[in-house]
């Protein structure tokens, strides 16, 4: 919950997401609001959605995660080879290669239902991208794409 309240405050300061996700406490200079909002949505799913839903849910968004990140260490080691790196991959590019293919083989071991859900989940986040984010979007006001941000 705590790191999902630092990604809505970057997204929100990022214009990708509504503005209420940015306001901090004047006093501790921690997103409050945010962490309410995070904290009610939190608790709802905990109490009408079973557990081992959940679980599979929260599986399906980290694995998906991970092989993104997979996904992006190898492009950008293609498309910004002289960026600077303070992390260095051991064994690029067998480590990446097999992140991605073990985790589609985790998701691929889910319920059919987790994947449907989930599919539905990131069609109305990307609906949501496409309708807002993209309007609101500092990157986009700017006129810089996000690959040639350093």
């Amino acid at each position: 919950m705590y790191g999902q309240t630092r990604i809505l405050f970057t997204m929100s300061r990022d214009g990708m997401i509504p503005p209420v996700f940015k306001r901090v406490n004047p006093r501790t200079f921690t997103p409050v609001p945010n962490t309410v909002i995070v904290a009610i949505a939190v608790g709802l799913l905990a109490g009408l959605v079973p557990l081992s839903r959940l679980a599979n849910l929260t599986s399906i968004g980290t694995l998906s995660a991970f092989t993104v990140v997979s996904v992006a260490v190898m492009v950008l080691r293609v498309r910004q080879p002289d960026l600077p790196r303070t992390f260095r991959v051991p064994f690029y590019p067998v480590l990446p290669l097999a992140s991605i293919v073990f985790c589609v083989v985790i998701i691929w071991g889910l319920p059919a239902s987790t994947i449907a859900v989930f599919a539905i989940w990131v069609a109305v986040v990307l609906a949501f991208y496409l309708s807002y984010g993209i309007r609101h979007s500092r990157l986009e006001q700017s006129g810089t794409s996000a690959g040639d941000r350093t």
